[in-house]
């Protein structure tokens, strides 16, 4: 039986400044087919190219993954200003959309990073445009040298609500995770449960209440390592189980009533 289908959302990347491309880290591809099980595609966000019904038609759920840009802040009625960085209005213009159309549905999503504050701003929430700017917070930003096992290192905790999903999943109410994230959730939107927090007051678990799918997103990235790592293999595993239930429930035959 073929596997379930899960669109990993790209992003734009200009390669060597002169050749435009839709990328996306093998990180998420391996995670999403080691750990999940599912099939990985890779989606190239753009409305000239895709639309919202076509991803949910062939894809039975979505990894929204982090990513350089930044939403864009109009997204949540504020103006851009040097500090929110580089945009996406691409990806702004087929994920915010495709968030709220799977919430309606039931259509199974995981947001990691940048599709962990697009989900909030999809829901009607904001960011703040730099996290280590704020009183009181901590710089959350991927360290800038290094290698990669030392930037996605652990380094700091999230305590999650006591009896929420996070912590039946985890079986913990505080894991360890690593952070490479600038951004942050200012205000949480309609419908969103934070569940986790870093210990600087700054969000890094949430899911959609009253949602009928899986909707559980972390700001942390979890792709990396995530077939050994004791935080990040079951949430993709869970993942993974909520993409298939979706799949076989819309492959189901439908009953004709007398």
């Amino acid at each position: 039986m073929a596997r379930p289908v899960v669109g990993i959302i790209g992003n734009f990347h200009m390669i060597n400044d002169s050749y435009p491309a839709h990328a996306g880290g093998e990180m998420n591809t391996e995670a999403v087919s080691c750990v999940s099980g599912c099939l990985p595609l890779l989606v190239a966000p753009d409305p000239r190219f895709v639309s919202v019904d076509e991803l949910m038609e062939i894809c039975d759920g979505f990894l929204l993954t982090g990513g350089r840009p930044n939403v864009h802040p109009e997204e949540y009625g504020e103006q851009a200003t040097e500090a929110h960085g580089t945009f996406d209005r691409a990806r702004d213009a087929i994920v915010l959309p495709l968030v709220r159309a799977c919430v309606e549905r039931g259509q199974p999503f995981m947001g990691i990073c940048r599709g962990f504050q697009e989900v909030n701003v999809a829901m009607g929430g904001s960011l703040y445009p730099e996290i280590r700017d704020l009183p009181g917070r901590l710089n959350h930003r991927m360290p800038p040298d290094g290698t990669l096992e030392e930037k996605f290192a652990l380094r700091h905790k999230v305590s999650l609500a006591e009896g929420g999903c996070f912590h039946q999943l985890f079986g913990a109410s505080e894991v360890m995770t690593n952070t490479l994230h600038g951004q942050g959730i200012k205000t949480p939107g309609a419908q969103i449960e934070i569940e986790g927090y870093a210990p600087d007051g700054t969000p890094e678990a949430l899911r959609v209440r009253g949602a009928q799918g899986f909707t559980l997103s972390v700001q942390w990235h979890p792709e990396w390592d995530a077939a050994n790592d004791p935080v990040s293999r079951p949430l993709f595993e869970a993942f993974g189980s909520a993409v298939r239930d979706f799949a076989l429930r819309r492959c189901a035959p439908q009953r004709i009533s007398a």
